[in-house]
Parts: structure tokens; C-alpha cells; sequence
């Protein structure tokens, strides 16, 4: 399946149910742990990610962030490979890009309904690429959002942003920095390559959320300890977060501890430990990326372009 493909069977609404219920699932016990294994090569990094639901899913993404100036090529490249678990058998080969993007935005909007203020009207999105922009789509889903205010520190990406969002219907900003960005926001979003931490507390008001999206590896970080300290931290996984997310910097800096995360998603989402208990507490969810966001994602996909007849028939029987 192409990323035309992918797009013409999926919404984002549909993202946010899939990727819910795998969180309340996993945190159940009815999904097996995702398995992960990055690789670093040349200018970026491979990511191989594999999990189960009702069939197996291996997604192998190319993240190279210096793509999209210097070769006009996206950011992020790569495939899922969905087999059946009964017999092992190959079932589909789908383009992992439009998925990855929209199983992350969707892990977001997930997290916001659950930490967020009910309330949040107003979002903050550093980092102005793609994820960036269907963030702001998933946290439409979930929260009111009225206002958006965009920083990067490429003016075209902001730009570019900032026309794709006035067509929302949201009132859209172009900030002039980072402070000007955040200021008063309820949700801001990271969604950056930063390798240095940038996001201090005083970037943050009391009862706002956090999405730390861009710290998909060990070289990447957003957050500063400080902020990870004064902060309730939810992890998509605790120990995955510990060892490429930013909750893994802050632990090098002898700031946090892994017990010191608050839940991980799947607890919030079952209700099995509390989420927001009041309109203070800053929300942090260190978002890694988690294969259980693919395989139900990708799955998803494959049973409605099989119902649709969509996609391009492949026999894989010799």
C-alpha cells in the first residue's frame, strides 16, 4: 500500500480509537511488549520496530533529518510488513511514512485527553514539520483548541505550517522565539531533532500539558532536567522512555530516576492510576514511539484496503 493509499482508508479519529485501545490493552495485559532496535548510519538513524495484535507488524523507518533541504526528500522513509500470526505468512507491505505520522499525532491526542486540561484552548507547536502540523490536527479531536502559535528556527517551516492551519478555522500565530511561542499556552508540543535540551520551566505555566515528541533516539533531547523534575512524567513505555527518550537525559544528569515516572499511557487510559487531579500540575508525556501504535494502526489499514479492494496485489508464494 502507498501513502495514497494509506491515507485514503485512515482518518485521524480512527488513529486516536486504534491507538487508545492498544494503550488499554497493553496496560491490560493483552498485548505482548513492542520490541524496538535503532541503528545509527551516516546522517541518520534506522529505527526497527515490531509488535503484536491480531497479526504481526515490523516497521523499519529511515529518520535522516537532513532530507527534506538537502535532497527534497521527506524527513522520514521507510515500510511495515503486517503477517498473519497463524501461519507466519506475509499478508501486506504498506509505506510506513503516513502511519509513523499519524499513530504519533494520534499518541499525543490520546495523552492530552486524559492529562490535559479539559479546557486547553491554546497550543504551542515547536517544531514546525509534519508531525507538527497533525498534531495540532489529533489535539483537535480531543480538545477545544482555538489558538495555535508556531515556532522553528526555519521561518519557511513556520510558514508553510501557518498556511496549512489558517485553512482550520483555528486562530494561527507565527511566533518571533521560543518565548513568544509558549507564552500562556496550555499544550505545547515539541516536535523538534534538537540534540540539546531547550524547554525550561519557566517556559511553562502552571496546568499545562507537554508533548515531548522529537527525542525519538539516544542523541535527541527537548526537555531540560529541571522541567522533567517539576513535572508529572507519563512515558508511552517507562522503559523505553529511560533509554532514548527524554526521561533518559534527565536520568544521565542524576536529576530523575526511572521510578520516578508517574504512569506510563496505558495506566492513564484504564484508569488504573490517576491522571489530572487538578487545573496545577504540569503533564509531561515523553513520547518514544511504540510498535503497539503501529501494528494496530497498520492492521487497521490492511482490513479496509482489503474491503475497498485498495493497493496493489503482490503474490510473495514463489
Amino acid at each position: 500500500m502507498t501513502k495514497s493509499d494509506v491515507a485514503s482508508v485512515l482518518t485521524q479519529a480512527d488513529c486516536i480509537r486504534a491507538v487508545e485501545q492498544a494503550f488499554y490493552d497493553y496496560d491490560a495485559g493483552r498485548l505482548p511488549k513492542s520490541e524496538s532496535l535503532g541503528v545509527r548510519a551516516g546522517r541518520g538513524t534506522y529505527h526497527v520496530k515490531a509488535a503484536q495484535s491480531t497479526v504481526f507488524a515490523a516497521k523499519i523507518n529511515a529518520n535522516f533529518p537532513a532530507n527534506p533541504s538537502q535532497h527534497g526528500l521527506p524527513t522520514i522513509q521507510g515500510l511495515i510488513v503486517v503477517m498473519d500470526l497463524e501461519c507466519g505468512t506475509p499478508l501486506a507491505v504498506l509505506d510506513s511514512t503516513r502511519i509513523t505520522t499519524m499513530r504519533t499525532a494520534a499518541a499525543t491526542a490520546v495523552a492530552a485527553k486524559h492529562l490535559a486540561r479539559a479546557d486547553a484552548r491554546s497550543v504551542a507547536v515547536i517544531g514546525c514539520g509534519t508531525q507538527g502540523r497533525a498534531t495540532v490536527h489529533a489535539l483537535r479531536e480531543v480538545l477545544p483548541i482555538q489558538h495555535v502559535r508556531l515556532w522553528d528556527l526555519n521561518a519557511h517551516m513556520i510558514e508553510e505550517c501557518a498556511r496549512e492551519l489558517d485553512e482550520t478555522g483555528l486562530i494561527v500565530a507565527r511566533a518571533s522565539s521560543l518565548e513568544d511561542a509558549v507564552q500562556d499556552a496550555d499544550v505545547i508540543v515539541t516536535c523538534t531533532p534538537a540534540t540539546v535540551p531547550f524547554l525550561e520551566p519557566r517556559h511553562v505555566r502552571p496546568g499545562a500539558f507537554v508533548a515531548a515528541v522529537g527525542a525519538d533516539n539516544p542523541q535527541k533531547c527537548e526537555i531540560t532536567p529541571e522541567l522533567m523534575s517539576r513535572a508529572l512524567i507519563v512515558a508511552d513505555l517507562r522503559d523505553q522512555a529511560a533509554t532514548m527518550g527524554d526521561l533518559r537525559y534527565a536520568i544521565e544528569c542524576g536529576r530523575l530516576a526511572v521510578t520516578d515516572v508517574h504512569a506510563e499511557l496505558g495506566a492513564i487510559v484504564s484508569g488504573r492510576i490517576a491522571g489530572r487531579r487538578n487545573g496545577e500540575e504540569i503533564f509531561l508525556f515523553d513520547s518514544t514511539g511504540t510498535a503497539l501504535q503501529d501494528v494496530v494502526v497498520a492492521s487497521l489499514a490492511v482490513e479496509r484496503a482489503a474491503a475497498r479492494d485498495i493497493g496493489t496485489l503482490l503474490s510473495f508464494a514463489g
